[in-house]
């Protein structure tokens, strides 16, 4: 249980450090093309996609991905919307309670999965704007993948 708790406690400070002063389109396009960089690098099969609100405003899938991946990105993206966190802090929260999401949240498994992979884009003072998701791998390698990302664009962005 303390390794959940260490991991709940890592994805909670994610979340109060990765909070931009301004996201846009040309953000999303530059953000998802880090992300495919970085996955092609890896030889990660693994789908990316980048969210405003409910429109999907960038896409892309690598050798290896499957429409089954693009379907765990809109479960993933949907417990976001609803729960306002990233979809793995939000199973591991339903876990520190000893409680199962997919019994526990009253919500259709096939519409909702609170696995790693799918994380908000916040602006401070407007919060949540969107979100950015990877879907393929394990999901603690998926969530990885997207804050990785995030956190580097993040420090680029307060740079310039």
């Amino acid at each position: 249980m303390s390794g959940s708790l260490d991991l709940l406690d890592r994805l909670l400070a994610e979340e109060a450090e990765l909070q931009f002063s301004r996201f846009t389109l040309d953000d999303a396009w530059e953000l998802g093309g880090r992300l495919r960089a970085a996955a092609v690098a890896a030889g990660h099969p693994v789908a990316i996609a980048i969210w405003f609100g409910p429109q999907r405003v960038f896409h892309t899938a690598l050798p290896g991905a499957s429409a089954d991946n693009d379907a765990w990105l809109d479960r993933k993206h949907r417990v976001v919307q609803r729960f306002g966190h990233a979809s793995m802090l939000v199973g591991e929260e339903f876990r520190a309670k000893g409680e199962d999401f997919n019994t526990n949240a009253r919500l259709d498994p096939g519409e909702y999965a609170a696995h790693g992979g799918v994380v908000p884009i916040r602006i401070v003072g407007a919060g949540i704007i969107g979100a950015v998701g990877v879907s393929g791998l394990p999901q603690e390698d998926d969530h990885d993948l997207v804050v990785e990302q995030l956190r580097a664009y993040l420090r680029e962005q307060r740079a310039g």
